[in-house]
């Protein structure tokens, strides 16, 4: 029986839609439809797992993001273009996470001391305690991602083909 309702032993919705939409004349454009779908369905599922890895220490993802940047950094500070840039994230994002984090006390601003008018975020002594709390649970997320080690590295370089080609990045 091809059950096409969610959940465990039904049947992919996914593939049904693609063939209703090769039914309906669009074939050119039902494998593009059904890897977009799928690439959407698999950021839900990913970030649910995420989001409970995260949760219990008050993290979203985003400002986990931020914090692992901040420690990644020899000086543990970033003026928040730069933070923006590398996180590809709109500054206001940056603004918004920085916010929240240095009312937690895991950063705080301080004056840029190559720009007398520029300020940098830096993460504190609290921020780094809790990359360094959270990061083995995440970690267990991204080492169980339900793809076997070839079929990861398949899906990373199609994706990185993509990106490159919508000018993500240059060379």
């Amino acid at each position: 029986m091809n059950d096409t309702t969610s959940g465990p032993g039904a049947g992919d919705p996914i593939d049904e839609a693609r063939r209703n939409w090769e039914q309906r004349g669009w074939k050119d454009a039902a494998p593009g439809m059904a890897t977009v779908t799928a690439i959407f369905r698999a950021h839900q599922i990913l970030l649910t797992r995420i989001d409970q890895a995260l949760r219990p220490h008050g993290l979203t993802f985003s400002r986990y993001e931020l914090l692992a940047l901040l420690q990644f950094t020899r000086s543990g500070a970033l003026p928040m273009s730069k933070a923006s840039a590398r996180l590809q994230v709109h500054p206001t994002s940056v603004t918004n996470a920085v916010d929240r984090l240095e009312a937690a006390g895991l950063v705080r601003r301080v004056a840029d001391p190559n720009d007398g008018r520029g300020r940098l975020v830096e993460i504190t002594d609290a921020g780094r305690d809790l990359v360094s709390a959270v990061t083995p649970g995440l970690n267990a997320v991204f080492e169980d991602v339900g793809m076997s080690p070839a079929d990861l590295e398949a899906v990373y370089s199609a994706l990185k083909t993509f990106r490159h080609s919508a000018g993500d990045f240059g060379e």
